[in-house]
């Protein structure tokens, strides 16, 4: 039998739901350089590596990156909450920090994730990571991040050349958290309406900040910074979970992306939370009041086979279970 997506998200939503409780963790390697900081002093080209205990042979690594509406260069901070579910699963941990709209403008941050994911790469052997099988996860800005490595590992012309080069940034599977995936519709499917400097077209919001320009003044700009500008059939497979009652980002941005994805028959799980707002992350996947009535749909290559939204109540074995999948499986 063919392993697939669905597959798999079929089998979690008809196992019980475990919540296992973890404290932080300390990283094993703190604040490396993956690429010479820009600005000096800046720390938008660090990250931590946090590594299974008593690994014998080279582990799949899976690279956290928080969000922060582009405006704080300390993504990998979050990571340490993160880490724990992971590393029990038998991953290592990198959380990525990527300079913020401040520091550089799109696609800068493209750039930077890249960078990293290269630089793993490079490096796998002196950390006991394994180069063939690198995932990505983030929320909300930093879900973003993940939407755009996921599916522009083969586009050249959003490669860059910060830190090193030479080596592919292409990752193998990516799970997104509530990402901005089509700005010049946020203000459109906000849960109430906006009132300026807090819509999403001001010159000074996030997104306009993060491009250099209010976003409805520079489609073609907006459009770069789409991940659903690059799919194509070369993509990582991608989880998508999105809170309803999201205020900030709007749970049609995540939905958006999955139907484009849907439409192009690639790998793709969408979970949706209804009683969900913006995060944080844990809860998604712990707290029963934000998982209560979740759905889950996919999408998948074979065929291009869509399994229709049933219920899930979602765990963070629902989240390792896909990483698995195409991080660990030979299938």
């Amino acid at each position: 039998m063919v392993i697939t997506a669905s597959s798999v998200i079929a089998s979690a939503a008809a196992q019980p739901v475990a919540v296992p409780a973890f404290p932080n963790l300390n990283p094993a390697f703190a604040n490396l350089d993956y690429a010479p900081a820009q600005p000096t002093g800046s720390n938008g080209h660090k990250l931590d590596l946090y590594i299974p205990e008593n690994i014998a042979s080279a582990v799949p690594v899976v690279i956290w990156t928080g969000g922060s509406a582009w405006r704080a260069d300390t993504g990998k901070n979050s990571a340490a909450a993160i880490a724990p579910h992971l590393t029990a699963a038998g991953y290592a941990v990198a959380g990525v920090s990527i300079r913020s709209s401040s520091q550089v403008r799109f696609p800068g941050q493209l750039h930077d994730i890249k960078a990293a994911i290269r630089w793993l790469r490079a490096n796998a052997a002196k950390y006991k990571l394994d180069p063939s099988h690198i995932g990505i996860m983030g929320d909300s800005s930093g879900g973003w991040t993940t939407s755009m490595a996921a599916l522009t590992g083969d586009a050249p012309e959003m490669e860059g050349s910060v830190g090193v080069t030479g080596v592919s940034s292409a990752v193998q599977a990516a799970v997104a958290f509530y990402p901005p995936t089509n700005f010049l519709t946020m203000d459109a499917w906000a849960l109430s309406r906006c009132e300026t400097p807090r819509c999403h077209n001001d010159p000074g919001s996030p997104e306009s900040q993060l491009l250099g320009c209010a976003i409805q003044t520079c489609p073609e700009r907006v459009k770069a910074a789409s991940p659903m500008t690059y799919i194509s059939a070369g993509d990582a497979p991608l989880m998508i979970l999105h809170g309803n009652s999201d205020p900030l980002v709007p749970h049609n941005q995540g939905e958006q992306l999955y139907m484009a994805l849907n439409k192009a028959c690639r790998e793709a799980v969408f979970i949706s939370l209804p009683r969900a707002g913006h995060g944080p992350v844990d809860r998604f996947l712990t707290a029963d009041l934000e998982r209560e009535a979740s759905t889950v749909r996919s999408t998948s290559s074979d065929g291009c086979k869509v399994t229709n939204p049933v219920s899930i109540t979602p765990a963070w074995k629902t989240v390792t279970d896909f990483l698995d999948l195409y991080l660990k499986s030979k299938n």
